[in-house]
């Protein structure tokens, strides 16, 4: 696959990806104040345009990698890209352990 095919995907994933947001919020506008923990990067998203894939729910930004990475062939299952983020929820593990400690001793 060139590099111009591997553009094209990602834009047509990206557009996808983003229309699956609006639909969501066209037909529950209130999905937009639903929130949850990403279970691929660990950040609170909203439940619009996020997804489930077998164990997992993914934000919209983590649908657009996992599907993004399908398309390009970059990933065989949503468990590559759980794994590969590992550090990232991590880091959102500890920024939220950071930001309840200095809350409670306000």
């Amino acid at each position: 696959m060139d590099k111009n095919e591997e553009l094209k995907i990602i834009e047509e994933t990206q557009q996808i990806v983003a229309r699956m947001k609006m639909d969501d919020l066209e037909e529950d506008a209130s999905l937009a104040e639903q929130m949850f923990d990403c279970d691929c990067c660990g950040k609170e998203a909203s439940l619009a345009g996020s997804i489930a894939y077998s164990d997992y729910r993914l934000c919209n930004d983590c649908v657009l990698l996992a599907e993004t990475g399908f398309a390009l062939g970059k990933l065989k299952s949503v468990d590559d890209l759980i794994n590969a983020m590992e550090d990232k929820r991590l880091e959102e593990l500890c920024d939220f352990i950071k930001k309840d400690k200095i809350s409670h001793n306000n």
